[in-house]
């Protein structure tokens, strides 16, 4: 049921503000020294007629956007302390001084968790080239009250343009040909009722998309709402219409940079500061990805990377050859309902940036929180700034904390997994049991498919099973594969190490008498994994879960059902669990209304401080004896910061 914000006041013991309240709290800022007008007009750059009016523009943008008021006071720290503030769609300042401080809430100084590596400039001062610049806007609206709320914006807009509506009903029609056709900047305007399929990329893509291909750039914006609150939440569209439409000192550097930088061809503001941190991540979208990919012509991306999270952005249609160029219909996108990720229009947004780089063009942002313009996209990997102590920290409310295990409590030494299966391969060749170690390989993990397969992807396979399976399949005796698959794990066990500080972060927490649990999904047994744990240095206690022996799994749900229901039974309402694995670990977890703290496996680390990209495999023994260490070795604590 959806909450409206009244209510949620009511709960706080808020009461609505008034024109005195906000004089008493500007008054309080000032004297505190929490509001700056001199830092906040230089940091912004952006001028005020007064401090008051400057005080405003904080007050206004300060509940959807990681803007400060001064240097001592940090808005994203008191949001994400108090999470019911920003549900609540409150100032924090405003909130802090008329109701925090009393309850004993917690401010601190301004504190930058990234800083972008380059120094981007444009002028605010609209050129003549960019007064020029052939604009359309795209506008897809499923919410009719977004028909008001995009008129008032686009009013402001410097140039003027050429609108393109798709609307849900037949309904808003009118209403939406009223409120466009009368503001002055808007030159034509058309308006099509789109069908409910494709989100907001399907009525682009079929209404307009030969149309808007031929302007010199392109905004596409639709009306959005969050409901996972409970109660409809506008801040991350606000957010992103600030900063793509709305916020004037943004926009006209925006059209300044295209008409000044030829091979420019995306811009968006970064990624909306109350996602999760592994939201620029592809999570379930590689098979549609790969799909687009082959269609398109180009290379699947990493894992991690940048894109318009929300799908609101700036284009150069060119840029977006490859999309906007065919011819679609509403057939080609999937019918609702959607699941939450995994579609082809998930992995469209995904690719948008990417397109653009294929094509040769390079992806503009905007950092709020820095007021800075930038090309390093190193903000996809910005809440991994982060250490031991402060995950130390976060854990202490929380009674029972689970931990992944591959690539979070231990690591392996060669970092790819396939290793030992290698390492096997080459000693049965060695004795003449096979004829190649990469085609013994291939046949390990085939035989494992099979066996997955042959169960429907339900529960997990063990690798007794496995070698059980290959002693049919080879027509050997099964004592001989049973020795293959001690050796195997054998081999892989003398390569695991500990990842030193989440084993001490994980021993110090059974310590403080938390509830302990481990789970993987693994082809191991319980008692190999527990071995491979004690070598780690894992010596607190605590419960293990093996996806081989419970035939459950986290990748498919059916462990983290098994957990929210061992929790229920235990009485254990404060629960956490860490993993490396985004999907696995973090995406589904939380689908399942559980919390979850994700870390960055090796390889992410690796990428994420700017090292050369490497795709390690079983078929280049070279690269992984000359990298895999390397990565593993980095990879050892999980954050940036430490």
């Amino acid at each position: 049921m959806i909450k409206p914000l009244r209510k949620i006041r009511k709960l706080l013991k808020l009461k609505k503000v008034t024109k005195t309240d906000i004089d008493i709290i500007y008054k309080r800022a000032v004297e505190n020294d929490f509001f700056d007008r001199k830092w906040y007009e230089g940091f912004y750059s952006k001028r005020f007629s007064s401090e008051k009016e400057a005080f405003l523009d904080y007050i206004r943008k300060s509940s959807f956007a990681p803007v400060n008021p001064s240097e001592n006071f940090d808005t994203v720290i008191y949001n994400r302390l108090n999470n019911d503030i920003y549900h609540a769609d409150i100032s924090p300042l405003e909130h802090y001084l008329s109701h925090g401080k009393n309850e004993g809430r917690i401010s601190s100084a301004m504190s930058l968790q990234w800083q972008p590596t380059d120094n981007v400039k444009f002028s605010q001062k609209l050129t003549a080239e960019a007064k020029n610049l052939n604009v359309a806007f795209n506008l897809h609206i499923f919410y009719e009250d977004y028909i008001e709320r995009f008129a008032r914006q686009i009013e402001k807009f410097p140039i003027s343009v050429d609108v393109y509506i798709s609307v849900a009903k037949k309904s808003f029609l009118e209403k939406a040909k009223s409120a466009f056709l009368k503001l002055k900047n808007v030159n034509k305007i058309e308006v099509r009722v789109g069908e409910n399929r494709g989100r907001n990329f399907g009525p682009l893509l079929v209404e307009f998309a030969s149309t808007v291909n031929d302007y010199d750039l392109l905004l596409h914006l639709h009306s959005k709402k969050s409901l996972y609150s409970g109660r409809e939440q506008t801040q991350w569209s606000d957010y992103l219409t600030e900063y793509l439409l709305n916020e004037e000192t943004v926009v006209k550097r925006v059209l300044n940079a295209f008409a000044q930088d030829p091979s420019l061809g995306v811009y968006y503001p970064t990624t909306f500061w109350m996602m999760p941190d592994w939201v620029n991540h592809m999570t379930m979208n590689k098979g549609p990805m790969a799909q687009w990919c082959s269609d398109l012509g180009i290379k699947l991306p990493s894992d991690f990377l940048a894109y318009p999270v929300g799908g609101m952005f700036w284009c150069r249609p060119k840029a977006l050859s490859g999309i906007l160029d065919r011819s679609y219909s509403y057939d080609d996108f999937p019918k609702e309902p959607l699941p939450n990720d995994g579609t082809k229009l998930h992995a469209l947004e995904r690719l948008i940036g990417v397109v653009a780089e294929h094509n040769g063009f390079s992806q503009l942002f905007y950092d709020p929180a820095t007021a800075r313009f930038t090309f390093d996209q190193g903000f996809i990997y910005q809440r991994y700034r982060s250490n031991i102590k402060n995950l130390e920290g976060l854990l202490q409310p929380y009674k029972c904390i689970s931990f992944d295990v591959f690539d979070t409590l231990i690591r392996r030494y060669y970092t790819v997994p396939d290793y030992a299966k290698l390492k096997l391969g080459q000693e049965l060749q060695a004795v003449n049991a096979v004829d190649n170690a990469e085609a013994f390989v291939e046949l390990r993990n085939n035989t494992e498919l099979d066996l997955r397969k042959a169960a429907k992807f339900k529960g997990d396979v063990s690798i007794v099973d496995v070698y059980k399976e290959m002693a049919k399949n080879l027509q050997v005796d099964e004592q001989l594969t049973s020795q293959w698959m001690n050796r195997e794990f054998e081999i892989d066990l003398n390569m695991i190490s500990s990842k030193d500080e989440m084993v001490q972060l994980f021993n110090d927490l059974g310590a403080a008498g938390k509830v302990l649990w481990v789970i993987s999904d693994t082809y191991y047994t319980k008692d190999q994994v527990a071995l491979m744990l004690k070598k780690a240095g894992v010596v607190a206690q605590h419960t293990l879960l093996v996806s081989s022996e419970e035939k459950l799994r986290k990748d498919n749900g059916t462990m983290w059902q098994f957990v929210k229901a061992e929790l229920k039974k235990e009485k254990l309402s404060r629960y956490i669990h860490i993993g490396d694995n985004v999907v696995s670990d973090a995406q589904i977890p939380g689908d399942h209304g559980l919390a979850n703290f994700h870390i960055l496996h090796p390889m992410d680390k690796w990428k994420a401080l700017g090292f050369p990209v490497k795709e390690l495999s079983t078929s280049n023994v070279a690269e992984i004896l000359k990298w895999g260490p390397l990565i593993n070795n980095v990879g050892r604590n999980p954050f940036l910061g430490e």
